[in-house]
């Protein structure tokens, strides 16, 4: 007996961890959102550039933050001439290879900007994804803290183009020159103290959630997550003695007032030139923020910001939400960071072997676009679909076709009905389901007289719910009506007013 065959196994529909899919709603919602950012960046005199989602591998250098996986966090591949290629991971390392190819043609300063995705081969989870969008913009060229401070006012001035009031953000502004002071005032110099050296970053990282008590655990012989010895994790601090541990809190703890953190931090780095130098650099920044009528509420020195990525070199800013709201299960969401960005003077150099001064900032659209859709600010409903003229009789496709090249040509968004036109019902259904605010029905007896129906979805659905019964509802024929065929774009666009009806 012949062995019956096997039957085809289907392959499984799925969707790797830490990428998502996106409906036109999410869609909409972030061309709205990017319009928004690009305006204020074109407003502050910025040009668009863009460049590939690939590059060499050695030219987007080992900047990431992830230490635990050092030869990680790209996705990297070999091409035909066995060069490594990689997903770019942020969009501020491809612009450091485009200015230095380009350098003796664009204008300096050069200021640009771009929006796209970038790719991060890290463990995926909640609110961490391998694959989300970015918006930068960076000036090269300048050295002046003018340029840092221009960046931390066109940051808050594109928080609140996007609805986010003042006093629901803040710019939080500080120097890894003055980071670099305060490593060096407790002695850590040297590669040897590369590991600690993190290791007090990370603490410092943590004074926006944790307490200066927990942090100071941090500091010193580390930190249970339970509160007590024993209860959750364990994280391994810096063993910092009590004295040093004080010189960091002291330098980085948050402040209201920006002269009292520069205050503070001149105290302590007097010794130190390189963190004497981040604390002129902060100064110089905060004195035109403020003359410029950007107070403490919008923008803020804050010693206690630690940017991740290594390439930067001087004054680091980061954009902040402080809202608190619930997501869709009721449980508190915090926000946190949604931007942020720094000087990086040392990017463009590694191509050009001479210094190329830079400064730039990053909006996490994805991130940001969570964020405003929890707090309301983002029109998340389904986008109107086209009017869909129906197919009533079959041979007269041409007709029908006729009508929605008119409404097009009209500027109205339409499509005629492609499935089997059969069965009406199944015509209007697809029709909601394209959420279409009206379809066009002509039959037999419409077109011997010269007229079709139009019948006003959204209108009918508001009758729909207020009517109570079907004989109510089959004897009012609730927002349906009958037009001329001369008279179809206009009683359509009458339509389309009456309820407020246009398209992205």
């Amino acid at each position: 007996m012949a062995e019956k065959p096997k039957k085809p196994q289907k392959l499984k529909a799925r969707l790797p961890r830490g990428l998502e899919d996106r409906d036109p709603a999410a869609i909409r919602a972030t061309r709205e959102m990017v319009e928004k950012i690009r305006a204020v960046y074109e407003l502050y005199g910025f040009e668009p550039v863009e460049t590939p989602a690939m590059e060499f591998t050695d030219a987007l250098g080992k900047f990431l933050p992830d230490q635990d996986r050092p030869n990680e966090g790209v996705f990297s591949f070999q091409d035909d001439d066995e060069q490594w290629i990689s997903l770019r991971y942020d969009l501020t390392a491809p612009l450091a290879r485009y200015v230095a190819e380009n350098f003796d043609t664009l204008p300096k300063p050069y200021r640009s900007y771009r929006a796209g995705y970038v790719f991060r081969n890290e463990k995926p989870g909640p609110g961490r994804f391998r694959q989300f969008m970015q918006f930068d913009a960076d000036t090269v060229g300048s050295a002046t803290p003018a340029a840092d401070a221009e960046i931390c006012m066109m940051a808050a001035d594109t928080m609140e183009a996007l609805g986010i009031a003042r006093g629901a953000y803040v710019v939080k502004v500080n120097n890894r020159k003055v980071l670099d002071g305060v490593l060096e005032a407790i002695g850590l110099g040297g590669d040897e103290n590369a590991a600690r050296r993190l290791t007090v970053l990370r603490a410092i990282d943590k004074l926006d959630k944790f307490s200066a008590d927990e942090v100071r655990k941090l500091l010193g012989p580390g930190r249970w997550d339970g509160g007590e010895e024993g209860k959750g994790d364990f994280t391994k601090g810096a063993n910092l003695s009590a004295a040093e541990a004080d010189v960091v809190l002291a330098i980085t703890r948050p402040r209201d007032d920006w002269k009292e953190a520069i205050a503070a931090a001149e105290t302590y780095l007097a010794k130190s030139e390189v963190g004497q130098a981040g604390v002129s650099e902060l100064e110089e920044i905060a004195k035109l923020v403020s003359a410029s009528g950007y107070g403490a509420d919008r923008i803020k020195i804050d010693p206690s910001v630690v940017r991740g990525l290594e390439y930067y070199t001087g004054p680091v800013y980061e954009v902040e939400l402080l809202l608190d709201t619930k997501d869709e299960k009721g449980r508190p969401v915090r926000f946190g960071s949604v931007g942020g960005g720094g000087r990086y003077d040392g990017l463009v150099s590694r191509f050009r072997g001479e210094p190329v001064p830079a400064t730039g900032f990053s909006i996490g659209v994805s991130r940001l676009q969570a964020a405003l859709t929890l707090l309301g600010k983002l029109d998340t409903r389904p986008e109107f679909g086209p009017v869909v003229v129906t197919v009533f009789d079959r041979d007269r496709v041409a007709d029908y076709q006729k009508m929605v090249a008119s409404l097009r040509t009209a500027g109205i968004r339409a499509e005629l009905y492609l499935g089997n036109p059969k069965n009406m019902g199944n015509q209007l259904k697809y029709a909601d389901r394209r959420n279409a605010p009206c379809v066009i029905i002509q039959g037999s007896d419409e077109k011997a007289r010269g007229e079709v129906q139009i019948k006003d979805l959204i209108e009918g659905a508001k009758a729909a719910a207020a009517i109570a019964s079907n004989q109510e509802w089959r004897e009012s024929r609730p927002a349906q009506f009958s037009c001329s065929e001369a008279d179809l774009v206009a009683r359509v666009r009458e339509v389309l007013a009456r309820h407020d009806v246009s398209w992205g």
